[in-house]
């Protein structure tokens, strides 16, 4: 047979091949190393707060109740306290705040629960505490404006800090 002919015979078997082996799966790796890689994340206590106003509508000298709410999130499982400030009148005080109205003063108080309940202030004993889960949490504002004060017709404000600790 001539060489010629046996490249023809041969060749088109030797393609095949070649191409069958190509499409063959074949290991691309010699060997398999391996190397743990740690993972690790630091999560800190957080909480934010935030207040509702607290509308005590017209006060006539009777007895004036209303209430407001508060927002606390912390972090899952962070206690946390919150407290509420005297308010920004000079002479006022977590047990008797004042709203003012020029140099006229309303007195008024802030409780913990219901409006006869303890005096809600920013010292341990007078804060509401509680755990975080993750979640905003509700608490409720108790005010309340005791009857017979006879002060000048008017309009009265005060600001009290929330805070939370935590």
């Amino acid at each position: 047979m001539k060489l010629s002919s046996l490249v023809k015979s041969v060749m088109p078997a030797a393609v095949v091949s070649i191409l069958a082996l190509g499409l063959a799966p074949m290991s691309a790796f010699a060997g398999t190393a391996t190397a743990n890689m740690a993972v690790s994340v630091t999560v800190n206590s957080n909480c934010t707060i935030s207040a509702n106003a607290l509308g005590f509508g017209t006060y006539t000298g009777a007895v004036n109740q209303a209430t407001t709410t508060l927002s606390v999130q912390c972090t899952n499982t962070t206690p946390y306290n919150v407290g509420l400030s005297a308010g920004a009148t000079t002479n006022a005080t977590v047990t008797t705040r004042q709203m003012l109205n020029g140099t006229a003063a309303l007195n008024y108080t802030l409780t913990t629960s219901s409006y006869t309940g303890t005096n809600w202030g920013n010292t341990s004993g007078s804060w509401v505490g509680g755990t975080g889960n993750g979640n905003a949490q509700t608490l409720t504002v108790y005010g309340q404006i005791p009857a017979g004060q006879f002060v000048t017709p008017g309009s009265y404000a005060d600001t009290v800090v929330a805070t939370v600790n935590y």
